[in-house]
Order: structure tokens, then sequence, then C-alpha cells
């Protein structure tokens, strides 16, 4: 299955039902214990969140979040690479980290030609330049997908682009040919900004990206004793480290794509200030067309909220949470999210008129829900469900069988490796793995393996199975590392040693804010300095009998 999942050799939902056919018939384990590993409480949290999404995506909201969010930054360079790898981790901590950056690209795209003209223009300027940096594709010029409505702002803004472009003749031709330098990296800055913040922010929450998830899911398979990690405590932990590998993230990113240079970002010239009043109204005008907010979207925003805060609040562990008002273990972050998610489907989409109470023949517009089935089931990804559900298949296998206590025992000779040099040696191989292979195989993979390994040498699982889940997100040198990474990587301007150079010091950074947070806030949260109860392997196998007996 391993080789399968990394080579694709096929589609990985298939590859994820491959136990369904051998465990059986090999007698490993008995098809009525796997068959309900596809479909545990922790798919129906990442259902639910997936469905909130479509929501979201089907009234517009994420547009608004972002277009609000990049007017208040603004349009000087380094800023507003800070405005869209903030707006891209948040929408991803919510929305899929693909989905984000489809929808990101394209604006950052129109905001781009306001403020450096057209591409190929741009890249006519640059002609001069070594062949080796020519941004040609199998000998075909590319192009990026722009906003429907960039062309109508454009033309709204062409008389001002008029005055900028005759400024710009009265240069000379080295100095055109090194701004349009600058400006092709900062575009290139733009690109490759988007893809990687949105994979940092879905580290963030739970539902963010299907790693988080795999991990309570192998939790819950290898210590059924361990409720540590919800919804509240993973984010109180993840988000702040969200936070300083986004800032580490936007200095490097700045200061290697020019962001941070002072000719582009801060130095006062008419013609800049011209390019960014039209980026800047051009950012607005697309607010604007927006109009206000509407019944629709003022529900989901709502529900939105009610989400992250029932999620937030059930169980954060350093409070009393509001489950305590049930009885314990009933109530579980699975059930707080398909709570939420169902009344979405009955809740109208328009404001109710009860005037048709009083008078009959008054108009009544039609009943429309703020999301119909047809759209959630269209939004699903049934193939990461699947995923899932062969993740924990296996893994049940493995610790039925003796596979991974076996394997355990041959790793050993790394208890004599100090905990914290061993941590960052696991979460490194991991990033490295899956700049390969997709994040979700790579850690369905390696996290039984790790689990063992922290009980034979009596580290807390946590201090290793955390870092490595974190780090399998962290993919940033190469297209095929993540589905967001290959949207920008096929807008056609970007070049693999781009990515690898911007790529490699992003997961140096990575690494060193996993391991700042681990060894700080996360070792005071979780107890990590200490050999816990429910990892002891007596414990462990008193509650897999108990599960076997059920």
């Amino acid at each position: 299955m391993a080789t399968f999942w990394c080579t694709e050799a096929l589609p990985l939902a298939v590859t994820a039902m491959l136990p369904i056919c051998l465990f059986p018939t090999l007698g490993i384990i008995p098809s009525q214990r796997l068959c309900p590993q596809y479909f545990l409480e922790t798919n129906f949290l990442f259902l639910s969140g997936l469905v909130l999404a479509s929501s979201i995506e089907e009234w517009g909201l994420h547009r608004r979040i972002a277009l609000k969010v990049l007017t208040i930054a603004g349009v000087k360079p380094a800023w507003l690479i800070l405005g869209m790898m903030t707006t891209s981790s948040f929408l991803s901590m919510w929305l899929s980290n693909t989905a984000t950056t489809a929808m990101m690209l394209p604006i950052a795209d129109a905001i781009l030609e306001s403020l450096f003209g057209d591409l190929e223009s741009l890249k006519e300027k640059c002609k001069s330049t070594e062949d080796g940096d020519s941004e040609v594709i199998n000998g075909q010029p590319t192009q990026m997908h722009s906003l429907p409505s960039v062309a109508s702002e454009k033309q709204i803004l062409s008389l001002e682009g008029m005055g900028a472009a005759e400024h710009a003749d009265l240069r000379t031709a080295k100095e055109i040919r090194s701004e349009s330098e600058d400006q092709m990296r900062l575009w290139k800055g733009f690109l490759v900004c988007i893809p990687y913040a949105a994979s940092i922010g879905g580290t963030a929450t739970l539902t963010g990206t299907a790693p988080n998830l795999i991990l309570i899911g192998q939790l819950r398979n290898n210590f059924p004793e361990c409720d540590v990690i919800n919804f509240g405590s993973w984010f109180a932990f993840a988000f702040p480290l969200m936070l300083i590998f986004l800032l580490l993230g936007w200095i490097w990113i700045a200061f290697l794509h020019g962001g941070l240079n002072t000719r582009s970002c801060f130095k006062k010239c008419e013609q800049r200030t011209e390019e960014e009043a039209e980026a800047q109204a051009l950012i607005e005008e697309d607010y604007r067309k927006l109009g206000p907010l509407n019944f629709a979207e003022g529900a989901i925003s709502f529900f939105f909220v009610l989400y992250a805060v029932l999620l937030f609040t059930r169980d954060p562990k350093f409070v009393t949470g509001w489950s305590v008002f049930f009885k314990k273990g009933y109530v579980s972050d699975a059930v707080t999210g398909v709570i939420i998610v169902s009344i979405l489907f009955f809740f109208p989409s328009q404001k109710p008129s009860l005037s048709w109470w009083a008078d009959p023949k008054a108009s009544n517009s039609p009943y429309v829900p703020l999301l119909s089935w047809k759209k959630a089931q269209e939004a699903v990804p049934w193939n990461i469900i699947l995923l899932l559900g062969g993740g924990f298949a296996m893994a049940q296998a493995c610790e039925d069988s003796g596979l991974a206590s076996w394997i355990g025992g041959h790793l050993q000779p790394l208890s004599k490796v100090p905990p914290a040099a061993a941590m960052m040696l696991i979460t490194a191989f991991v990033a490295c793995f899956t700049e390969f292979a997709s994040n979700t195989a790579t850690i369905i993979i390696f996290l039984p393996v790790i689990a063992e390994l922290a009980s034979h040498v009596s580290v807390n699982p946590l201090y290793f199975m955390i870092p490595a889940t974190v780090g399998s997100s962290y993919a940033f040198m190469l297209p095929v590392s993540t589905p967001p990474n290959s949207i920008a990587f096929a807008s056609g301007h970007l070049m693999v040693k781009d990515m690898v150079k911007t790529g490699f010091v992003m997961n140096i950074l990575g690494l060193l804010s996993v391991t700042l947070a681990i060894n700080t806030w996360g070792l005071a949260m979780f107890n990590l300095d200490t050999y816990p109860d429910w990892a002891r392997p007596l414990n462990r196998s008193a509650s897999h009998a108990s599960n076997s007996t059920l």
C-alpha cells in the first residue's frame, strides 16, 4: 500500500480499499472489525468541515473576506504579500488548501497586472537578460488566467495608466530592464506565497488538512485512553505556531523576491504612486461589486463563527468546556460539527417574510435553504474520506497482527538518541518524504511506526507524533508536492528552481518553528516531558481487549 500510495500506480482511494480485499482473506482481521474503520467519528468531523466550507463558497463569503483583508493591507509589495499570505492562511484553516489557492491566484493576478502591467509586456522588457531566466515553458509563452472583471476595470483605469506609461518612456533602457526584473521577481513571490500560506494555514485547525485528522484517528486506535487532543487544544497549540511560521515565511519570501527592497517598497515616485493607486482602486472596485452583506452571507458568517466557537470551547483542556453539561465521553467534536452543518440544510437563505400570515395575498418568495444536498454532495472529496479510512484500517491491522510492535522493537537502538534530536530527525524525514508523496499517504504510513518507536523508548508519543503530523504539511520545494504548489506552477512562469530555492529555506524555517513550539508551549500544554499512563503497554492491551469484546 505504501508503494502504491507513493507511486500512484493505482488511484489513492482504490489503494485505500485494498485492506477490505486482503486483510480478511489473509486472516489478519475480520471484516466486521475492519469496515467500521472507514467511517469513524473523525471522518464525520472532516465531513462537517467540508460541508460548511461548501456553503461558504456557495454564497461567496470567502471572496468577500479576501478582498476586505487586501483592502486593509494596502498595495505596497511587502504588505500586499503579507495580506495575500494572511488571507490564504485564514481561509485554508476552514476551506481546502486547493480551493483557497485556486481562488486567491486570480485575485493576485488582477492586482499585479494593475501594478506592473501585462505579464507578456513585462517578459519582453526582461528579454535582454540571460536566456536561462526566460520564463517560456516548452517553447510557448504562458499566460495566467485573470478574473473576468479585470478587463473592464483596466479600461476604467486606462486614462490613469497612460500618464504612467509616458513617464516610463523617459527612463533609460537599463533602468526599465532593471525595474522589470525586480517586478518579475515580485510576481514570482506573489505566486509562491499563496500556496505556501495555504499549506501553513491548514495546520492550524483539525479540519484544515487531512493529516491532522489522521493523527486523531491513530491516537484513538493505538492509545484509546488518550483524550488530550481535540479541536480546542489543537488550535491552542497550532495557531500560534502558524502565526510564527507565517511571519518568518513572509520575511523570507519578501526578502528573496524583492518585496523588502527599498526601491520597490518604500521609495517615493510618481509613477509607482499612480500604479499603486490603480491596484488599490481595482481591489476596492471588486469589493464594491459584491454589494452590501446580504442575509445569506450574514447567516453563513454567524454559523461559521458558532461552529468555530463551539468546537474550540467544547473541551479546551486549559479551562472547563461546555461538554461538562453532557454525559462524559458522549459529545465529541464530530457531534458538534454535524449539529451546526445540519442546520444549514433548512435555514433560509433569504430573510423570512411574515406578512403573509396577516395577508394571504402578500407575495412570498420561494424557500431556498443555505445549502442543498446536491451542492454538499458535489463538494465532498469522497476519495479523501476513503483514504482516511484506509489509513485507519491499515493501522488497526498493524496493531492486531503485531507488526507495529515488531517494527518498534527493531527501532530500539534509537533509544540512545536524545528525544529532542530524534524529534527533529523524524520531522525532517517526514517533511522530505512528503515532497514526493501525498502528505496524507505519508502520515498514514509513518504514524504507526512513530507511535511504536515512542513507546519503546518511553517517550510521550505526542512528542514525536505532533511534529511529524505538522511537518507532513510542510512541502514547499516541488510542484508535485501539494495540489496548491501544482496550481501555482501551472500558471506558467514559475520554474522548478524558483520553488526549490524558496521552498528549501521554508522547510528549514518550518522545522525550526515546530521545534520551538513543541519544546515550549506544547511541552506545557500536553505534559510532553512525562510518559503518560495511557501510553503504557498494559493499559493499551486492556483497552484493545475491551474493544475486541465489544
